[in-house]
């Protein structure tokens, strides 16, 4: 009996003693989650808030609006469209690897390739997977609801117009930053500034709530250009016809409106699509209208007249006598292709003489030809601020010599951008008062300067209007009812020791009406190559270049309702034909 009382007592206290035990651990493990909360709460509060706000809480990008550009009557030439891009926090995705092969699926990409992207970059924690992705497609990868994939809203540069307009207007980056053409030249008007604000998110990378607003996003302002779509596709569609019909190299054509200044067409030949970044490619993309240089031929030789009636040594109805045809400066012999005579001014440029073009610039002191030139914008940008703009060469007439001087009263010695010599002709139609260059439409009068007499302008306009008539060299520049005044210039392109002789520079630059000049326009083509001997080398700049003068002039005064100067000469078989067809 007294032994299982003993058994009992040892029992009892035994669970006594397990009962303390439990009890003290349970208190002991209350006291500890009590004195936890307490510092979770109290003491590390704020950086665990701070670490859960890092988990949901963003400062994310507002994506501004880059400013569009149009022509003169509000047509698109560069537009910003919404896209989505796709990006991936890689640490995060990394947790996620079993998600992978979805995504690979769902990008179109090969699972092992996007593996390496993601695994490479696991100390970052922003990577682009695909920038510019349309909103829908974009859609159906946010769908799939992949933690440590994201979508970024931003925009995308589109240009309706293509080729057509390409060249002018340029391109930007793909972080729609102005890269060329007037997208750079204006890149500081047309950029937005991105805005940013802060959300909420979930897990899922969805955003659940804007927290605030840390800066509004500022849209880019648009850019309403000189350029007239409408010439400007004459312009190219003509440029390309030549190009293909002679198998030329390369080509430009400029168009400029006289009383203000502005380029209503400026075209090249090879050209490229901005919106196809695989033909973004220097060699395509270069804006030879306005980089590119060239020694301009007889197209110089008006101005060269211009320096005699300026001087007083001259006047319209003065006569040069050109006998016997050839002329000898130092060593080297400046012929024409026939023996014309006495002729006079008019002659000179409607026949492009060489010889009466280098007696008359040697007979005057070579600082009037200078400062004619200088003063014509030559050797000097045109004003316009066109990115890459080429300013020629000219030099000093210090360092002239008869030769010299005989040699660039023809159009070698010096050069010119296409732009440039559109920029001179416009000057002489204005006039005689130079205007800069804009790529903007501009309201109202345009200030500018004079560096011409207005009578001297005037004559030299009356003068260049033989050439385009019979007997001139450029028969096939003339047009239905408007007077056009203009200058041939066929250049043989410089190679090693010399010039060659059947690599040529056909130019023609004009002015219409020649009356009272609104347009002047230039067209340059390198190195037509058909047929040079069924045309006749000495004919290239009206043959060749004339013609495209001709189809573009044609169709944009029509377009801007110019009025007709010369309808006396109209056949009266195209005056009913016209009645007929308003």
């Amino acid at each position: 009996m007294k032994s299982r009382s003993s058994g009992n007592e040892r029992l009892a206290n035994s669970y006594r003693w397990r009962s303390g035990l439990v009890l003290g651990l349970v208190v002991l493990g209350a006291i500890g989650l009590a004195a936890r909360a307490v510092e979770l709460q109290l003491v590390d509060h704020g950086f665990l808030a701070k670490q859960g706000d890092d988990r949901s809480m963003r400062v994310v990008k507002i994506a501004a609006h880059r400013g569009a550009i149009t022509d003169r009557n509000g047509e698109p030439l560069a537009l910003s469209t919404p896209v989505d891009s796709i990006w991936v926090n890689p640490q995060e995705l990394n947790d996620n690897i079993d998600q992978l092969p979805r995504l690979a699926r769902a990008l179109k990409e090969d699972q092992q390739t996007l593996a390496r992207r993601i695994t490479s970059n696991l100390d970052r924690e922003f990577l682009y997977l695909v920038r510019h992705m349309p909103p829908e497609q974009a859609a159906r990868i946010k769908a799939l609801g992949i933690s440590g994939v994201y979508l970024m809203r931003e925009y995308r540069r589109y240009y309706p117009a293509g080729e057509v307009s390409g060249h002018v207007v340029g391109f930007t980056t793909v972080d729609d930053k102005g890269q060329e053409g007037l997208e750079l030249g204006f890149d500081q008007l047309l950029n937005g500034q991105d805005g940013v604000k802060r959300v909420i998110q979930d897990s899922y990378g969805r955003y659940v709530e804007n927290v605030e607003s840390i800066r509004a996003p500022r849209p880019g302002r648009d850019l309403t250009t000189s350029i007239d779509l409408r010439i400007q596709y004459l312009a190219y569609r003509e440029l390309k016809a030549a190009m293909q019909e002679y198998r030329a190299q390369a080509g430009s054509v400029i168009v400029i409106a006289v009383e203000t200044g502005e380029v209503l067409a400026m075209v090249n030949q090879p050209s490229y699509n901005p919106n196809d970044r695989e033909q973004l490619k220097a060699g395509l993309y270069r804006n030879r209208a306005a980089t590119d240089i060239f020694e301009p031929g007889s197209s110089i030789k008006p101005f060269i007249m211009a320096a005699a009636l300026a001087s007083g040594q001259y006047h319209p109805d003065s006569v040069v006598d050109t006998s016997p045809g050839f002329l000898k400066v130092g060593t080297k012999v400046f012929e024409d292709e026939h023996n014309l005579g006495a002729i006079d001014l008019a002659t000179i440029l409607a026949k492009s003489s060489n010889v009466g073009t280098a007696k008359v610039a040697l007979s005057l002191q070579p600082e009037q030809i200078w400062s004619t030139l200088t003063g014509l914008g030559l050797g000097q940008v045109t004003g316009s601020n066109y990115p890459g703009e080429s300013a020629g060469m000219l030099s000093n007439y210090a360092h002239w010599r008869p030769i010299g001087i005989a040699t660039l009263s023809h159009g070698y010695g010096l050069s010119v951008t296409p732009l440039q010599l559109a920029h001179a002709y416009a000057t002489i139609g204005a006039g005689g008062i130079k205007r800069p260059i804009s790529f903007e439409k501009v309201s109202g009068p345009v200030a500018g300067e004079r560096v011409m007499n207005a009578k001297v302008a005037r004559e030299l306009i009356q003068l260049m209007s033989q050439v385009v008539e019979k007997g001139g060299t450029a028969t096939r520049a003339s047009l239905i009812g408007y007077r056009v005044s203009g200058k041939t210039g066929t250049a043989f392109k410089s190679i090693a020791g010399g010039y060659s002789t059947d690599r040529i520079m056909a130019v023609f630059a004009g002015l219409v009406p020649a009356s009272h000049p609104k347009l002047a326009t230039v067209v340059v083509i390198d190195e037509p190559s058909r047929d040079l001997h069924e045309v006749g080398t000495l004919a290239q700049g009206g043959t060749v270049a004339a013609p495209v003068f001709a189809s573009v002039m044609s169709g944009a005064l029509r377009l801007m309702d110019i009025a007709p100067d010369d309808l006396q000469n109209v056949p009266p078989a195209a005056l009913v034909q016209a009645n007929e067809n308003p």
